[in-house]
C-alpha cells in the first residue's frame, strides 16, 4: 500500500524553499567561477616523466595509432570522454538564451556526468543555430570524444541533427531531451502505475507539449508495450489528431508531430489542454513553465488514482502540492528538491557509463527502455511509495544498475566493440563512479575545492 507523505509546510514556506536554489545559485558560481574543470589522471613524480606524457615518447603511441585507430580506446581518455553540445536554442525553460547563456546548463550537466556516472564531460558551445554548420562543427570536433550528448537544441531540428548524427558517426550520439527524458518518465510511469495498481498497457494517457522530449517519450512508450491509441499529444494548439491541417501542411518540416497525430488518439477527440486531460490515468507535461499552465480544476476530471509527471523547468506547470490537493495521488516534478525527481539526470550518467564500458556504436531505444527498467527496479527494491518511485541521484546504485543493463543490451544487439560479462560490466561501473566521488571528497576535504559559501538569512 501507497502512504501518503505528511505535509508539514504552508504553502508559503513550500514557495520560499523552491525558490532557494535560485537565490544562491548566482553567488556560488560565482564564488567558484563555474563547475568543472580538466585534471590529471596519471602520476608525474619528476621531469623525466613529462618526456613519456609528451614529446618525445608520445610518438610512440601516436604512430600505433595512426597504425590501429582503434588503439585510441586502450592510449587515451576517448573511451570515457563525452562532448556535450548545445547552440542554446532551448535551454530547460529559458528558450533561446543563446550559447553564451547556456553556459552554466552545460557545465552543471557535464558535473552530474563526471559524479554520477564518472564519466569526463566537457561543455562545447557552439556559435551557430544553423543545422547543416552544427552538424558538420560535431562532425570535427568526434573524434576526440568517445560520445556526443547534444543538450538544449530547439525542436524541429533537434531530430535531424540527431538522425543525421547517429547514421554519420561511429561513435554513440545521444540528445538527452529526446531519450534522457524518455528513460527516466518510463521509469517512473513503471513504478507510480505499480503504487496505484494499474496496468501500463490499459492506462490512459494525456501528454502534454509536443516537443523533443514528448514526442521521444511517445514513441519509448509505445516500444515498451503501450498502445498508441491509449495516448493523447498535445501542442499549442490543441489534441493532435488526424484532421489538424496546420500538422498535415507542415509534415515536410516536422513529420515526427504528424506521425502521431495520425497514429495516436484513437478516439480522435479533439479540444484544448483542458479537454485532452479529463479521463487520463497518467498525465506527462513536458511544456510551458508554471506554475499556472495546467489548473487544479483540469486535473480534478482524471481518473482517480491518477499520475501528473509535471517537469517544466525551473518551474513546473502546477505546483505539487496544488496537483496533490487536486485530487492527483503521486506527483512528479523536473525538480531535486521535491519528491518523486522526474528528471534525466537519473538516467544519462548510467546509460553512457555502460555504452561507453562497451565501447558501444549507438545508443538505441533498446538500451533506454533497459535502463528505464533498471531504474524502476532499483527504486522498487527499497520500497515504492507516494513519494518514492525513482531513485534519487544520491543512490549510487541505481547508475551502476544502469550501466550494467545498457552494457548488457549493448551486446545482445550486437553493437558493442568490447565484450563484458555482467559481473566485469558491474565491477567496471563501481569502480569509475566511486572513483570519480572519491575523487571529489578528498579534493574537498583537502580544501582544494572549498566549502560553498553559507547561505544568506
Amino acid at each position: 500500500m501507497a502512504t501518503k507523505r505528511k505535509q508539514e509546510l504552508t504553502v508559503e514556506e513550500r514557495l520560499e524553499r523552491a525558490k532557494l536554489p535560485g537565490k544562491r545559485a548566482p553567488e556560488w558560481h560565482a564564488f567558484y567561477r563555474g563547475k568543472v574543470e580538466t585534471a590529471l589522471k596519471c602520476a608525474v613524480t619528476s621531469v623525466d616523466d613529462f618526456g613519456i606524457w609528451y614529446t618525445p615518447g608520445v610518438a610512440a603511441p601516436c604512430k600505433e595509432i595512426q597504425a590501429d585507430p582503434s588503439k585510441a580506446f586502450d592510449y587515451t581518455n576517448k573511451a570515457n570522454t563525452v562532448a556535450v553540445v548545445s547552440d542554446g536554442s532551448r535551454v530547460l525553460g529559458l528558450g533561446n538564451i543563446g550559447p553564451l547563456a547556456g553556459l552554466p546548463v552545460m557545465e552543471g550537466k557535464a558535473l552530474l556526468f563526471k559524479y554520477l556516472g564518472g564519466v569526463g564531460a566537457f561543455p562545447i558551445m557552439l556559435g551557430t543555430q544553423d543545422t547543416e554548420e552544427i552538424i558538420q562543427a560535431v562532425k570535427w570536433i568526434a573524434p576526440g570524444f568517445g560520445g556526443i550528448n547534444l543538450e538544449d537544441f530547439a525542436n524541429p531540428k533537434c531530430f535531424e541533427i540527431l538522425d543525421r548524427l547517429r547514421a554519420e558517426l561511429d561513435i554513440p550520439v545521444w540528445h538527452d531531451d529526446q531519450q534522457g527524458t524518455a528513460s527516466i518518465t518510463l521509469a517512473g510511469v513503471i513504478n507510480a502505475l505499480k503504487v496505484v495498481g494499474k496496468d501500463m498497457a490499459k492506462a490512459t494517457y494525456c501528454v502534454i507539449g509536443s516537443g523533443a522530449a514528448n514526442i521521444a517519450f511517445v514513441r519509448v512508450l509505445t516500444s515498451a508495450g503501450v498502445p498508441a491509441g491509449n495516448i493523447l499529444l498535445v501542442d499549442s494548439q490543441g489534441i493532435l489528431h488526424p484532421g489538424r491541417e496546420d500538422l498535415e501542411a507542415d509534415k515536410a518540416n516536422n513529420p515526427y508531430k504528424w506521425k502521431y497525430a495520425l497514429e495516436t488518439n484513437a478516439e480522435r477527440r479533439r479540444g484544448g489542454m483542458a479537454d485532452a486531460i479529463v479521463g487520463a490515468d497518467v498525465l506527462i507535461a513536458a511544456s510551458k513553465p508554471g506554475p499556472d499552465t495546467i489548473k487544479k480544476e483540469w486535473l480534478r476530471t482524471m481518473n482517480p488514482r491518477a499520475v501528473a509527471f509535471i517537469m517544466a523547468n525551473p518551474i513546473p506547470e502546477i505546483w505539487p502540492w496544488d496537483a496533490t490537493d487536486a485530487g492527483v495521488e503521486i506527483v512528479g516534478t523536473g525538480r531535486s528538491d521535491f519528491p518523486n525527481q522526474v528528471n534525466n539526470s537519473i538516467g544519462f550518467p548510467g546509460i553512457f557509463r555502460g555504452t561507453l564500458d562497451v565501447f558501444a556504436k549507438t545508443i538505441t531505444d533498446e538500451m533506454a527502455i533497459a535502463a528505464a527498467y533498471a531504474i524502476a527496479e532499483t527504486a522498487e527494491a527499497k520500497g515504492l511509495r507516494d513519494d518514492y518511485i525513482v531513485p534519487t541521484m544520491m543512490e549510487t546504485e541505481v547508475f551502476i544498475n544502469e550501466a550494467v543493463a545498457v552494457g548488457l543490451k549493448a551486446i545482445e544487439q550486437g553493437i558493442a566493440r568490447r565484450i563484458l560479462t555482467e559481473a566485469e560490466l558491474r565491477r567496471e561501473a563501481e569502480t569509475k563512479i566511486r572513483h570519480a566521488q572519491e575523487e571529489t571528497r578528498v579534493l574537498m576535504k583537502s580544501g582544494v575545492i572549498a566549502p560553498a559559501p553559507k547561505a544568506a538569512k
